[in-house]
């Protein structure tokens, strides 16, 4: 069956995008998947990187099976689900973020799985709680931290070693941040919420917007080059955009990196956060065995050293590791995850998106 690479992400809810577009687009969109076969496999995938083209060619190669996929953000693919219900094509979802993970799993998109491989390859801290039978409804395959950057002319690593002194009075004017509402920053705000409780998380966000140098905008590259162009003197950023910018060849690139120092926050506290992408089998999966042996594909030692090398992600099953020279730049002796289970931050997200509003953190 053809690849479908059909790219959605304008199925973001929002004012402009109504529940009925939505479902009509959907509607749309399912016929050329709707079939089940022994040889199929239905992709929905929030991973939106070319580099992940030879992970799913590498499954066809080894298993035979032919996959279809869909592409769209996080929001489009679980607006799309809900929209689809029960006629819904898709076998597999793969989402970016650990609170739509979370959020689809209390919202019943899910199947619960049960697979020995799976469950001796994925630490319990980043898949869904099991159910009665030890099945699990998400798997986490990779993970990013959420690092600080900073201008070196006027920081150094003692100015932002954890989250907490992103508010302090020191960055008064200098910090650049993307939307708080943007998953990678709930996910992180859902973390410091869950360790410091509502009154101390408040302080903290309005402190943020407070040391703010302009208003959120753009995404997470953009605000590591707005720190080595002088607009900001620190930022916050997910490690792999950083690490591309590292491995480029560009000179723009370089000199961006060249001007930039990095701290991997809370190494004497709680440890750096980290959000993670994951995989889950569709509740009204047609092709379920399929679905699951990608799942399992996902973390053997093959797949696990893509994630690291194609997406400059870390890999998450026990036993792998990313050969990776900028991954190993960024922290040449490792570093000290936050070991805070990712379903506990995701069940975060509703109370922090109204601190959010309270202290009017765009």
């Amino acid at each position: 069956m053809q690849l479908i690479k059909t790219l959605v992400r304008t199925l973001t809810p929002s004012k402009a995008v109504t529940a009925a577009t939505i479902a009509g687009l959907a509607t749309a969109l399912v016929q050329p998947v709707a079939m089940a076969s022994d040889n199929t496999l239905n992709i929905y995938s929030a991973r939106h990187y070319p580099t992940d083209d030879a992970l799913y060619s590498g499954f066809t190669a080894a298993t035979g099976i032919q996959i279809n996929r869909v592409d769209a953000n996080d929001a489009g693919i679980l607006a799309r689900l809900r929209a689809e219900g029960r006629n819904s094509p898709a076998d597999v979802i793969l989402l970016v973020d650990a609170t739509r993970l979370w959020r689809a799993e209390q919202d019943g998109l899910f199947a619960n799985v049960k697979s020995a491989t799976l469950d001796s390859a994925i630490p319990a801290t980043v898949k869904g709680a099991p159910d009665a039978n030890g099945a699990s409804a998400w798997f986490g395959f990779s993970s990013r931290a959420r690092i600080v950057v900073f201008d070196k002319a006027r920081f150094d690593a003692a100015d932002v070693a954890t989250y907490a002194q992103l508010a302090a009075p020191k960055l008064k004017g200098a910090l650049c941040l993307r939307s708080g509402s943007h998953p990678y920053n709930l996910s992180l705000f859902g973390a410091y919420l869950k360790h410091e409780g509502e009154s101390k998380t408040k302080a903290w966000l309005a402190g943020l917007v407070d040391n703010m140098a302009r208003q959120p905008k753009g995404g997470d590259t953009d605000q590591i080059r707005a720190v080595a162009a002088g607009e900001c003197g620190v930022a916050v950023t997910n490690s792999y955009y950083l690490a591309r910018l590292m491995r480029s060849d560009k000179p723009e690139d370089k000199a961006v990196v060249e001007k930039i120092g990095i701290s991997l926050p809370d190494q004497s506290g709680n440890g750096t956060h980290v959000n993670i992408a994951g995989g889950a089998v569709a509740k009204n999966a047609k092709n379920k065995a399929n679905a699951i042996a990608f799942l399992d594909y996902l973390a053997t030692p093959a797949a696990q050293a893509h994630f690291a090398n194609g997406n400059n992600e870390w890999p998450l099953a026990k036993g792998a590791s990313a050969n990776n020279p900028a991954l190993a730049a960024m922290a040449p002796k490792g570093f000290k995850a936050d070991s805070l289970p990712i379903r506990d931050i995701g069940s975060q997200v509703n109370a922090v998106q109204r601190l959010l509003d309270q202290v009017n953190f765009r």
